[in-house]
């Protein structure tokens, strides 16, 4: 069986993360999730000893977590399996080739009843950009490249927990808008980011002069911000999942319930030939 191609040159996104760890690594995203991950830990009320990180920037999350195992975000990952009771995908599965792979090796390393957090850029993100990037490039050279990576919706990341056999699982989003002087800037920043065009399918050549000019125009003109600036949007997508456990709630069997749902509401429920089952303005009052 052929295999799916590739999403990700890792060389090239390893080289861009380097760069920009070298350079200034612009965090800004990186400090909002995890502010926002951490106020989701407190609300859990619960505390951990064994942690894990999965990240592509190892020295940041490293100083968030300092008591933490740092792992690369590579497609084997170097986790010990029952090891953690927490384990934390940080701002990298955007990346992933094999994302539901990822989950289940986290899922695999946490203990029974551990959690799991996952952060990282949902399918809103950069918009902006790619449309602007998108006519652009179509009407210099009549044809497209793949230049931004596609990034998932929030219905289908949510399935993607249940598919790695997470229990409790959750999915939501978090959208930023961010100003930018003009679309260079914003490319600038992206770059700082480590986050520039890693897709194994790119075009190698540069960008052409007039792509990128007619793409600045466009941003400017389709996605103006305030006081002259242009404005691009960031999702964070954020998922939660628990390692299952007898101690976790369990669905109850069917047909086991107490009460009729029907009965709850003050609603009669018909059979199949549309005869009353039960009809609680029939009732004898006492």
């Amino acid at each position: 069986m052929q295999s799916p191609p590739k999403l990700t040159d890792v060389k090239a996104l390893a080289a861009h993360r380097a760069r920009a760890d070298r350079f200034g690594f612009a965090d800004f995203l990186h400090r909002e999730a995890a502010a926002e991950l951490k106020e989701r830990l407190i609300e859990v009320n619960r505390r951990f000893t064994k942690v894990a990180v999965v990240t592509g920037h190892p020295a940041f999350w490293a100083a968030l977590f300092p008591a933490a195992t740092i792992v690369g975000d590579v497609s084997t990952l170097d986790l010990k399996e029952d090891g953690y009771d927490l384990v934390i995908h940080a701002m990298a599965l955007h990346w992933a080739d094999d994302p539901v792979g990822q989950l289940v090796q986290c899922r695999r390393a946490l203990q029974p009843d551990g959690l799991f957090f996952a952060v990282f850029f949902g399918g809103q993100t950069l918009r902006e950009l790619r449309v602007a990037l998108a006519e652009a490039e179509s009407s210099v050279t009549g044809g497209l490249s793949p230049r931004i990576a596609p990034m998932g919706e929030i219905r289908e990341l949510g399935a993607l927990l249940q598919r790695a056999g997470f229990a409790l699982p959750v999915a939501d989003v978090s959208s930023r808008q961010a100003a930018y002087e003009t679309a260079l800037h914003l490319m600038r920043d992206l770059r700082a980011m480590g986050e520039t065009n890693a897709l194994a399918q790119r075009n190698l050549s540069p960008l052409r002069r007039e792509v990128l000019r007619q793409a600045c125009d466009i941003y400017a003109r389709e996605f103006p911000g305030d006081k002259g600036r242009v404005r691009a949007t960031y999702e964070l997508v954020f998922l939660t999942g628990w390692a299952p456990s007898d101690a976790q709630p369990q669905p109850l069997r069917p047909g086991t319930a107490s009460q009729r749902l029907a009965d709850a509401l003050g609603t009669v429920e018909y059979d199949r030939d549309l005869n009353p089952v039960n009809d609680p303005t029939s009732r004898d009052t006492p």
